[in-house]
């Protein structure tokens, strides 16, 4: 397919450089495609801005503490009694954000309450508060030392990384529990007999929505992660384009992630947020944006993805979930979940988020801002993920509006 429109990342930032770029968020976008058409949208309009800020329990953070006089080798330690992993090196550290405090009752206590782990120790540690740290070591000629207990913060670290394996589900699971008992889980508290129903996306706003088959993100991509700066390492794991999709090319189920990296000593504790999850355990809530450079006309197709046009499945988490069977209840749009109501069964449903659309709306609108000021420029994808090789040129998607 031959497109009228082509531009480059290089012209797109060449443009930001000179103060000319045309940036819009997706939800922006929808309008402007509808009223224009795509080919006339991708003339004017050079970026699209995503955003997403919701639990993404697949993160954690590289954390070098700095030497001790004398020195350790820590192969144990723990902050504010959350456990770290030490099998590094002498004193780095990794710490995922859904390890709970060492002294948790966890559901011995049923439902826990998991009050403090991982992902608070990263927001306080973004908060510039100080932590307890405890490290030890066996002992060896070059690090004699074998127990140290002190305060530390982000800026007494010598380096502190946020990396996050899976990050910015491209789609995800609504949740419903058709059981005869309250049940606690990560998608939070499903009531009895399809009581309730809870969805974790931004919808329209999300990046990877907006991007389907992964054309414009992979290795390389510069985003807005937890409020600062932060690049797309790799594909996430469990990244699965084989879903199936849309007329629009849209997945209906979970499908890509990303690997997320960036300075930690950047962020914000407004982005990066430690969650309790009653009866299920620890996490980190943290706010995610991607750029999505519109390059020819079918990434203004895409980037005008709306709500009504994109489904997820209805899962079962009360039997089928844990005992792995595969079963949907049925598909339902985004729009029909941020009405609050959907069907499940014949019956109605009452259905609320765990994302905040309205936060990914502001991470969208901080980005455009960093990118019109000319703050950030786009990162050109050095190679892109599994799924770009499902689109060919000789095939034409048109998103209806």
């Amino acid at each position: 397919m031959a497109y009228k429109v082509q531009k480059t990342i290089q012209e797109i930032n060449d443009k930001i450089k000179n103060g000319k770029v045309v940036v819009v968020n997706a939800e922006e976008m929808i309008a402007i495609v509808a009223k224009d058409g795509a080919e006339a949208a991708a003339r004017q309009v050079d970026v699209v801005t995503t955003g997403t800020f919701a639990p993404m329990c697949s993160s954690g953070a590289f954390l070098n503490v700095g030497h001790t006089a004398p020195k350790i080798r820590a192969s144990r330690a723990s902050f504010n009694q959350v456990p770290a992993y030490g099998g590094i090196a002498a004193v780095d550290f990794y710490i995922g954000a859904t390890e709970p405090d060492a002294n948790d009752p966890l559901n011995k206590i049923h439902p826990g309450r998991f009050l403090y782990g991982g992902g608070h120790v990263i927001q306080d540690l973004v908060a510039g508060k100080k932590v307890k740290l405890h490290m030890e070591g066996y002992g060896t000629d070059c690090y004699p030392e074998k127990e140290v207990d002190k305060e530390i913060d982000l800026d007494s670290m010598p380096s502190a990384i946020l990396c996050n394996p899976r990050n910015a589900y491209q789609n995800y699971n609504c949740a419903v529990n058709l059981t005869a008992k309250t049940i606690y889980t990560y998608m939070g508290v499903l009531r009895p007999k399809a009581g309730n129903a809870t969805y974790c996306s931004a919808g329209q706003l999300s990046p990877l929505l907006n991007d389907p088959y992964y054309l414009t993100t992979g290795l390389g991509t510069k985003i807005f992660l937890g409020g600062g700066t932060g690049f797309v390492t790799w594909s996430g794991t469990q990244h699965n384009p084989d879903e199936p999709r849309g007329a629009n090319g849209v997945v209906k189920g979970g499908a890509g992630t990303l690997m997320l990296t960036g300075d930690l000593k950047q962020m914000s504790p407004k982005w990066v947020v430690g969650v309790s999850m009653l009866g299920y355990g620890c996490s980190l809530a943290l706010g995610v944006g991607v750029p999505i450079p519109i390059i020819n006309e079918r990434m203004a197709e895409f980037t005008a993805v709306r709500d009504e046009d994109i489904y997820t499945q209805i899962i079962d988490y009360g039997y089928d979930y844990p005992l792995a069977v595969s079963r949907s209840y049925g598909e339902v749009s985004y729009a029909e979940l941020k009405s609050g109501t959907i069907e499940v069964n014949g019956k109605p449903t009452p259905a609320t988020p765990l994302s905040s659309y309205s936060r990914a709306l502001e991470i969208a609108e901080i980005l455009k801002e960093w990118i019109v000021s000319g703050r950030f420029t786009l990162g050109e994808a050095q190679m892109l993920f599994p799924g770009h090789e499902l689109v060919s040129d000789k095939q034409q998607l048109h998103v209806k509006i």
